[in-house]
């Protein structure tokens, strides 16, 4: 496999006073208009979900439109030139959805390298050095990045990695939904997706930043059934924004982890939140997701009162784990059939 196609661009970008979002210096040369400027857009955008606070680690961010994900790396430098003192910069390194079970294996990798890049991109701002100073730079982190896939596909030796990088397959889309994915901070929403669109499962636990959006094609039958589940963040300071992202949904997901009585508790509150505030509230479709059954011994919800409480909001059930996968694929892909019953009655 050569690497290089692993890695469809990278993009260094500013936070500019007067044209806000702005691309910098990107790999390659020739990387579209509409990509530079849509990630750039994005990326700044994240922070606002945040209230401006900077991630402290590397982030992934999905670009649907793009077919794209991107790790993410903001950089905040002092600058009295600047409005507040402060110049921010970020670095996203850009690959194919269908390639990121191999980057999200390899993220505790990479955390030096982009370390190393900030460091240095840092020094080279206060020596005021030039724009080929920090292009080199940003071809040398590529280079990283690339020598430690390599290292990882050593390793490995694991079906991660094909004998050549996957490239987007151009599918006929029959049916389109939006599954909204809700639940308390750390239940396992976004490990649960991650198992059911790349069967893998993140052990490293970061707050989701506002939405993640992610997708999967489902086929049923002779018609391609395409998922796209939006991450709500469980944050109280992201309240305010989710009935916007509410909008437009065509089922729920809502997930409690069953070692934590708390997070089961809340699910009736995030019912009511969906029935006040979406379009559900006439044909709710979905399914309560006790997660974390793999936790035997620390259990403190039982199965009979997840499914009486399932029962009386007219909902489904499944015990799930994200880290052992069991029933994660037949809870999305039950979903997803039903949607699909629904539609073409």
């Amino acid at each position: 496999m050569q690497n290089e196609n692993l890695i469809r661009g990278i993009i260094y970008s500013e936070v500019d006073d007067a044209l806000g979002p702005n691309p910098l210096l990107w790999l390659p040369s020739d990387l579209p208009e509409d990509i530079k400027m849509h990630v750039s857009i994005k990326v700044v955008t994240l922070l606002t979900a945040d209230q401006g606070r900077l991630p402290d680690s590397l982030v992934i961010l999905p670009f649907p439109l793009l077919n794209l994900k991107g790790i993410i790396k903001y950089i905040e430098m002092k600058d009295e030139t600047k409005r507040g003192g402060i110049y921010l910069t970020m670095i996203t390194l850009l690959f194919h959805e269908l390639n990121d079970v191999i980057f999200y294996k390899g993220m505790e990798n990479f955390d030096n390298a982009f370390d190393d890049f900030a460091q240095r991109i840092t020094r080279l701002k206060e020596f005021g050095a030039g724009r080929e100073n920090i292009r080199a730079e940003v071809i040398k982190l590529r280079e990283n990045i690339l020598d430690i896939l390599e290292d990882l596909k050593e390793k490995e030796q694991h079906e991660a990695f094909p004998e050549e990088a996957i490239q987007p397959i151009e599918e006929e889309i029959h049916y389109q939904f939006k599954i909204i994915v809700c639940g308390d901070p750390t239940v396992g929403k976004t490990s649960l997706i991650l198992r059911y669109t790349d069967n893998a499962f993140r052990r490293t636990y970061i707050s989701t930043l506002g939405v993640q959006v992610s997708h999967k094609i489902y086929r049923v039958k002779d018609k391609n059934i395409q998922l796209i589940l939006w991450d709500l963040a469980g944050q109280a300071k992201f309240e305010v924004m989710r009935s916007a992202f509410y909008q437009g949904a065509k089922a729920v997901l809502l997930v409690f982890d069953l070692t934590n009585p708390t997070s089961f508790l809340s699910i009736k509150n995030w019912y009511n939140d969906i029935m006040r505030h979406s379009e559900l509230k006439d044909n709710l479709i979905g399914y309560i997701l006790g997660n974390k059954n793999d936790l035997i011994q620390e259990r403190a919800v039982s199965m009979i009162e997840a499914s009486q409480l399932a029962t009386t909001l007219q909902l489904g059930y499944f015990e799930t784990s994200a880290l052992t996968g069991e029933n994660v694929d037949d809870a999305f892909n039950k979903l997803a059939e039903t949607l699909l019953l629904s539609a073409t009655k």
